[in-house]
């Protein structure tokens, strides 16, 4: 996690890294056509933790010690997903659970969670009757339907395998795992950590990528304090990642018939470019590991075909451009989104996948490790990025260690935000006066519209400021009231529920696709929406942020407008649907080949 001790130096494997500079081409952050009416530099949303009033409060996220964390397998913590399991258009939330090395009592180990949403801004607690009560090392989670039976199904990452859940439609959940061929069967435990579904191959089945994180086993790892290496500022703390080996992310392919087949090899996923790679030997292309975190999946260079992007920690991060033919070339660094603005690896952990500046391409927002800049790399429309997180506006704070991350515009004004949930990874640093804690605010950044962010976390509501130890963060309109609001997972506490209390009259539209030749989650589908000069897009995703998992429903700001004059959909199968003169806050539902199925009038 970027951190300064390691049980190996790992300097030597990171010789002859081609120079980020050479690949860039902007100097300055790119800048888009305003709106009408240019945002200004003061937030209009504040957001209010309502976990308790809620019915959230015991839900507690259980992950490794309290006081002390032994282990680097205590530190990573869990995700979240926002998603309709029941179809009845409220949100429901699901947390991922972890556990301890001991002091856990075998008869009540802790479990993940389930909360149905009440519709009137409580939830209620429906883990055993979902069939969703599992213990263990709990990680992240992603949403999709992999069978096109019309209700989302479920995917949860461990250390030491995944886990299936086939959703039956009738509020309950299978353990799939076996029968679709998903058990991993490797010698030592494989530490899955980000997920996401993905139809790679556009066959209209959703296929499965699961990033892994690093090679880690309880009875060859030293303990902290047992390694000369393993020191943070003086403090003897968990060994890794550093001089352990990487984990290989994964890639199945959904053969559409309920079961998946492991094509990591053969697609390129599991296999380093060549002798440019550091962890290339001699002439033979092996399996690599790349130490990954969060995942999304997306079409960012606009040909149709869904990419890769994987935050992995302390070496470059990967981004897997697909070419069409059911494989991928790993081209991370050549294009710019591998390592920070000055080709320095970092610690990533979390990742955001949005159109920032509004010019019709997407670009990546990358939380990493504390003392470190985040990532604001900006899609150069060329096939490249550039980090213009300097110019962006988001170089100063760099004392967090960032884990959740959103773009989502909070205030309905048009322009994406970005939104980042922070906590240290070792509760040792609050024993010496140091410039970092464990427990760590949050970081809200408004959209100024030209480029640029301001931080108005200050401004945004007492919860923000809070001190938590913040990991997986998951966004979406839990109350259905036209606002982006969150769920955010805290280590070894109670999760927030942060409600967004946006004061601006500002107005908005939600998009809902449902596929019918490509895949029913529609997972991949491109959505455009104009107003005026101002052109807005948004992309389908599963996975995203710290292991999480955010609302499949697209929503736009529309500022002042009271109609979109253009909404557009690129489906994933290649149709193009397009409509015209659609009213405000409402819920569209889309349906491949069908146009408007449904409008709802939601807000408050």
């Amino acid at each position: 996690m970027g951190r300064l001790g390691s049980i190996l130096p790992v300097s030597s494997l990171l010789t002859g890294l081609p120079a980020l500079q050479a690949l860039q081409k902007h100097t300055t952050a790119p800048t888009s056509r305003r709106a009408t009416t240019s945002p200004s530099a003061v937030a209009s949303f504040s957001f209010k933790d309502v976990a308790k009033e809620s019915g959230l409060a015991a839900a507690i996220n259980v992950f490794g010690g309290v006081e002390r964390k032994e282990y680097i397998l205590e530190e990573t913590g869990c995700g979240v997903a926002l998603f309709d399991y029941d179809n009845d258009g409220w949100l429901d939330i699901f947390m991922v659970n972890g556990t301890r090395l001991e002091g856990i009592s075998a008869s009540r180990p802790p479990t993940n969670f389930l909360f149905h949403n009440n519709r009137d801004g409580t939830f209620t607690d429906v883990t055993q009757k979902a069939g969703l009560a599992r213990s263990g090392w709990g990680q992240g989670c992603c949403i999709g339907d992999y069978d096109n039976d019309g209700c989302d199904d479920l995917v949860v990452t461990y250390w030491g395998g995944i886990v299936l859940y086939h959703n039956n439609g009738d509020g309950t959940f299978t353990d799939v795992t076996e029968k679709a061929g998903l058990v991993q069967k490797d010698a030592h435990p494989r530490w899955n950590t980000g997920c996401c579904f993905v139809d790679y191959n556009r066959d209209g089945h959703l296929d499965l990528f699961v990033a892994n994180y690093v090679n880690f086993d309880l009875k060859t790892t030293p303990l902290a304090g047992k390694n000369a290496y393993c020191r943070y500022f003086g403090l003897s703390v968990g060994c890794g990642p550093q001089g352990m080996g990487g984990g290989t992310n994964i890639l199945y392919r959904n053969r559409g018939d309920g079961t998946f087949e492991d094509v990591s090899l053969q697609s390129g996923i599991a296999v380093p470019r060549g002798p440019s790679d550091p962890f290339f030997v001699s002439d033979q292309w092996i399996p690599t590991g790349s130490y990954g975190l969060g995942v999304s999946a997306a079409d960012f260079d606009n040909d149709g075909w869904p990419d890769i992007y994987v935050a992995c920690d302390s070496v470059p991060s990967r981004f897997y451009h697909n070419k069409g033919n059911g494989t991928f070339e790993e081209v991370g660094r050549e294009i710019g989104c591998a390592v920070n603005e000055n080709g320095g690896m970092q610690g990533g952990m979390g990742v955001a996948v949005g159109d920032y500046d509004c010019d019709g391409w997407l670009d990546i927002v990358k939380t990493n490790y504390s003392d470190q800049t985040a990532n604001l790399y900006h899609n150069n429309g060329d096939g490249t990025f550039y980090d213009a997180v300097l110019q962006g506006g988001l170089g100063g704070n760099t004392r967090y260690l960032g884990w959740g991350v959103g773009l989502c515009d909070f205030d309905n004004d048009g322009w994406p935000d970005i939104f980042m949930s922070n906590g240290h990874v070792f509760p040792e640093v609050d024993s010496k006066k140091l410039h970092l804690t464990f427990k760590q605010r949050k970081i809200v950044y408004r959209n100024l519209g030209n480029g640029r962010f301001v931080d108005v976390t200050a401004d945004s509501g007492a919860v923000l400021t809070e001190p938590r130890p913040s990991r997986g963060a998951a966004f979406g309109d839990f109350d259905n009231d036209g606002d982006v609001d969150m769920v955010i997972i805290n280590m070894n506490e109670p999760p927030s529920l942060l409600r967004n209390d946006c004061s601006t009259k500002n107005n908005w539209l939600k998009v809902k696709c449902v596929g019918t030749k490509s895949n029913r989650s529609a997972i991949g589908a491109r959505v455009r929406v104009l107003t005026g000069r101002h052109s807005q897009i948004n992309e389908v995703m599963s996975g995203s942020s710290y292991i999480s998992q955010n609302d499949l429903r697209l929503h736009f700001g529309l500022g002042q407008a009271k109609l979109a004059d253009l909404v557009e959909v690129r489906w994933p199968l290649g149709l193009v649907e397009s409509f015209k003169n659609v009213d405000a806050n409402q819920l569209l539902v889309l349906q491949e080949g069908h146009g408007i199925i449904r409008r709802e009038k939601l807000g408050k």
